[in-house]
């Protein structure tokens, strides 16, 4: 099973983060097939993606040791349910939209999406084979006129979060829909359901935790500035011993500066 992980935080925050230790919780499912991670620095994003299990990889290794200073981060470990073992199918996956970069990764599988869009795309194609490259694509769609018509400036973010609350009600239609969304001012996780560890399918699909603190944060080696940091992770399963919350099936939170901002139950 796929697994993602995302970081919103007050302060840039260095991420040594063991992506092999998060993929170690898909192990039931066989190897992976991919990994990827998007680091916001302003508007723009150092992306890091291998097709390949993280096993395999010195990138990796790299990034473990030298990930830049982030606000926000965005991570995904693919194990493929369409779409070959390419690069071009490895989330996340980065758009431009309004003059800075979207990131998207989803976990689950959407069938038939594509065959039942509701919205032609004229704007964004996939360059891949997955449906979760085709529902960013659709997402970016219902997003694009909003964010055009504010000329540069960041949509208010009510109008932002009622058609992304909206598109996930749509997703949901289609299969497991846990995504993460991210547009460089605000990180959007929307929770659905997951295949558990007993087999079935069900919610919860993400988990989150909230810290205030100066230390590091233990077991998960995510580092923290000196100074007074506020964070939320965002996992698909607890990735410590620590009291982590699920979210409901088919909630949505917005968070800014490690803060959830806008909370909303499914519709």
């Amino acid at each position: 099973m796929c697994e993602l992980f995302a970081l919103s935080s007050k302060m840039p925050t260095s991420v040594k983060f063991s992506l092999e230790k998060l993929a170690q919780h898909g192990e039931d499912d066989g190897p992976q097939d991919g990994w990827g991670i998007a680091f916001y620095e302003g508007n723009d994003v150092s992306l890091f993606r291998e097709p390949k299990a993280i096993s395999d990889s010195l990138l990796v290794r790299f990034i473990e040791q030298q990930s830049p200073p982030s606000t926000t981060i965005i991570s995904h470990i693919r194990k493929a349910t369409k779409g070959a073992r390419d690069l071009r199918n490895t989330h996340p996956f980065v758009r431009e939209l309004g003059g800075r970069q979207h990131v998207f990764a989803h976990n689950g599988a959407l069938s038939g999406l594509q065959e039942n869009m509701s919205i032609p795309l004229e704007n964004y194609f996939p360059i891949g084979d997955t449906d979760s490259e085709v529902a960013f694509c659709i997402l970016l769609e219902r997003l694009n006129n909003l964010w055009n018509t504010t000329k540069g400036h960041v949509p208010p973010l009510e109008a932002r979060l009622d058609l992304i609350v909206d598109f996930a009600a749509d997703l949901r239609r289609f299969g497991p829909a846990n995504f993460l969304y991210a547009d460089a001012s605000t990180l959007f996780v929307h929770a659905h359901r997951r295949h558990q560890t007993d087999g079935t399918i069900r919610s919860p699909g993400l988990h989150f935790l909230q810290r205030n603190c100066q230390e590091e944060l233990i077991g998960t080696g995510v580092t923290l500035p000196a100074h007074q940091q506020e964070i939320t992770l965002v996992a698909s399963v607890p990735l410590t011993d620590e009291l982590w919350q699920p979210l409901g099936e088919g909630e949505i939170i917005a968070l800014e500066a490690g803060q959830i901002i806008q909370r909303r139950p499914a519709v």
